[in-house]
Order: structure tokens, then sequence, then C-alpha cells
């Protein structure tokens, strides 16, 4: 069984974060192991309130699965701080896993600073020049270069190149946060200098909540169990693009609602 690291933090309603993050590694049938940065206060509602892990038993966490159980790909979600960012670093150093999908997470849908200020630096310095693909939302991309302005989906590829060339690696930039009836996410390969467009029609539903933090784990899983990157990014796309159809009617909180992870099991 191929095993996937995730290295975020709790979502305590269980839609994105480490619980998304689990969900969707076991349901591409990867062992998924974890080690948790922040415990959320959170639900479908917001985020209100944040316990930051000692950056201590952050790094031991990692250490422990790492030295241990291994893994065949990582998955990098809520970091929070510029400390936590340097321990991650230092254990990827360490232990030299072979892929690495970084989710740059800054703020929630709600709002909520999950990221500090004095963090981005440290991330971009220390630990991107690690990762084999971030995946940024369009508010992500815009600080990690530095404050431009996206608008457009037309922007995207040249931001996504940009952002490639910047931090020397491979960008997926998602559209999410662009208006439009069709959304294309751009995947710009730094291994074959290649642009990829991920076209889906928006879903009319409230129940988005975690669809980064799925779709970054569903990029290491498909890595993981040894696809290209391109095709991992493809594999993934549709895994998210079709748990948020399955699960677009649910009723699951009073606000945004997860998606639903496991919607490839029959019901019993």
């Amino acid at each position: 069984m191929k095993k996937v690291l995730t290295i975020a933090g709790s979502d305590s309603g269980g839609g994105a974060g480490i619980q998304a993050d689990i969900k969707t590694i076991s349901a591409l049938g990867c062992y998924a192991s974890s080690a948790i940065t922040a415990v959320t206060v959170q639900n479908t509602l917001g985020v209100s309130g944040v316990h930051v892990v000692p950056t201590d038993i952050v790094e031991a966490q990692i250490d422990a699965v790492l030295s241990d159980i291994g893994a065949d790909a990582v998955k990098i979600g809520m970091l929070f701080s510029a400390d936590i960012v340097r321990a991650v670093a230092r254990q990827l150093q360490k232990h030299g896993p072979a892929s690495v999908v970084l989710d740059p997470v800054m703020v929630s849908t709600s709002g909520h600073t999950l990221f500090q200020n004095e963090a981005v630096t440290t991330l971009i310095s220390d630990l991107i020049p690690m990762a084999r693909v971030i995946t940024p939302n369009v508010p992500e991309a815009e600080v990690l270069l530095g404050g431009c302005h996206i608008t457009d989906g037309s922007q995207l590829p040249q931001a996504a190149k940009e952002l490639s060339q910047r931090f020397g690696v491979s960008v997926l930039l998602k559209a999410g946060h662009i208006e439009a009836d069709t959304l294309v996410d751009i995947l710009y390969c730094s291994e074959d200098c290649q642009y990829y467009e991920l076209p889906a029609i928006r879903v009319d539903t409230p129940n988005t909540h975690g669809t980064g933090c799925t779709m970054s784990s569903a990029i290491a899983s498909f890595l993981a169990k040894g696809l290209t990157l391109p095709d991992a990014v493809k594999g993934a796309k549709d895994y998210v693009n079709n748990a948020i159809i399955s699960g677009a009617k649910e009723r699951i909180g009073h606000g945004h609602g997860p998606v639903n992870h496991f919607y490839l099991m029959k019901k019993i």
C-alpha cells in the first residue's frame, strides 16, 4: 500500500484540513498518516479559533512518521507560523520524501487568518523550493507574486508560469475565485514546461468546504501511486469535481458543507 503523510491543521467540522486529507487519501486507496500543526475551532459557518501546536511537537510527529512508516508522497497544508515552516523544512531535508505537494493555506473561506504575515517569506525561502508542485488559489497566488491582482481567467496561465519560474516548482493555479460558469484551473508543469488546462462547470452548491485540501491530498495520493504529475493533477481534478457533484444536495451544517469524499463507495 502506498503511503501519504499529511502535515496540516485539524478541522473540528471534519470537512477540511487533516480530516479531509485522511478521507481523500483513504478513498483513493493509500495509507494516511498525519502531523497536526494546529487545532481549529471550526464548523461549516467558519473558523472561530486556532490553537497552534508547539513547534517541537509538530517536528516530532513528522520525524516519528517518516522514520518508521515513511511516505511515498507528502501533502502540506496549514502551517500558521514561520517556526512551523522551518520545522517542516528541517524534517523534509532530513528524510527526503520523493514528492511534496504544498497547498499554501493562508486564509479560510470565512476570512479567518490561518497564516502569519511574517511566515510568507519563510515559506518562499525554506519550503516552496522543496515542493514538487504548489496548489495556490487566486488570493494565495497574488500574495506569492507580491500583491498583483488576478481578476480574469485569461491571466491564470501567465501567473502560473511566473510562479513556476520564480520558485522553481510546478504550479496548479486554481480558478475557484474567478467569476465564470466554467472554471479552468491551470497546471504549469516545470518538468516538461507545458501548460495543462483543467476545465469544470461550476456546480451550484454551498458544499465546497475543503476543496483545496481535498485537491492537494488527491494529487499527493496519485503521485504516491506513481502517476506523472500531469496525470496526477488530472486524476485529482476529476475526483474533486465528482465529490462536489455527489455531495451537492447534502445538508451537513448550516453553512458551506463538505464534499462527498467517499462517492466512489457504494452505499450499504
